[in-house]
């Protein structure tokens, strides 16, 4: 009997030589993996908010030093966080650590049960083959569209980081403005509250504040979204984007004479013969057309 459990000892060793290697390898390439789709969802985010960016320059809705600006600063953010993931060291202390523990159970857990086996089991039952019945695991469910996961992933990252950190300013209109291409209007103009707060002096913000607070309040641009607007233009008062809603503003009031001058504004700073240029044209044109039959 003795040398049966020799024997089986040396079994067991042998196998978890070869077993607990690769149990140990999978679970550094799963951290790997993880890593690798929080970097992944960082840039799709990103990448998100300079093709909204870029949008706007082609729109005439920003200028090129704010573009030049912006664009330095999410690609600033950008490169702070893949290089921090791919410089981030590696603790050879944790791995050997896991590795030892893994190696102690796997050795322990077998040498424990045969003791408990000896002491109150029944040896000679040991040439009985029990049934087996097997085990069916879990289905593992088809996996969703990730970069959707990702992005959603990213941005909740990115709202937990500004509750640690609530004085950035670019994190917080980040955060807005991935909200707002989510459509989560509601989330926008709390993110844009604080941004604003931050950065008082930035029109843009002021303007997009308006625009998601009018949407989170069934598209009307009366009251607070309109607050927000004036205070857009009190900053600069040829900001486009403030100056495209206070004509909308005006023509829901349907004081069309005074959208009219808001969007003529707007047409002088937009590129000509643009599809943002046609539409404000055909904008003053409706407004004027009202404005004629109101008389």
């Amino acid at each position: 009997m003795t040398l049966f459990w020799v024997i089986g000892a040396a079994f067991i060793l042998f196998a978890l030589a070869f077993i607990l290697p690769p149990i140990i390898q999978r679970s550094a390439e799963s951290d790997r993996e993880s890593e690798d789709e929080r970097r992944n969802a960082n840039i799709a985010v990103y990448r998100d908010q300079l093709t909204e960016l870029e949008a706007d320059l082609q729109n005439g809705l920003i200028g090129q030093e704010q573009y030049a600006q912006d664009r330095e600063e999410i690609e600033r953010r950008l490169l702070d966080d893949t290089s921090s993931s791919k410089t981030k060291p590696k603790s050879k202390t944790v791995v050997a650590g896991a590795r030892a523990t893994v190696y102690a159970i796997g050795i322990g857990l077998p040498v424990a049960a045969i003791v408990f086996y000896l002491n109150v089991g029944n040896p000679k039952a040991i040439t009985n083959t029990p049934a087996v019945s097997p085990v069916s695991g879990p289905m593992r469910s088809a996996p969703g569209e990730r970069t959707q996961e990702q992005i959603d992933a990213s941005v909740a990252a990115l709202a937990k980081r500004l509750q640690e950190n609530p004085a950035d300013a670019q994190g917080w209109t980040m955060l807005a403005r991935s909200y707002n291409s989510m459509e989560r209007f509601s989330d926008a103009a709390g993110a844009y509250a604080k941004a604003t707060e931050l950065s008082p002096n930035d029109a843009d913000l002021w303007a997009e504040y308006a625009f998601v607070t009018a949407m989170a309040g069934g598209r009307s641009l009366e009251g607070r979204p309109m607050e927000l607007i004036e205070k857009a233009l009190q900053v600069n008062p040829e900001n486009a984007k403030a100056l495209q809603l206070a004509g909308s503003a005006a023509f829901q009031a349907r004081e069309y004479k005074k959208a009219v001058g808001y969007w003529e504004r707007v047409l002088k700073q937009v590129p000509p013969n643009s599809e943002v240029a046609e539409q404000i044209i055909a904008r003053i044109d409706e407004a004027k057309t009202l404005a004629a039959g109101t008389k």
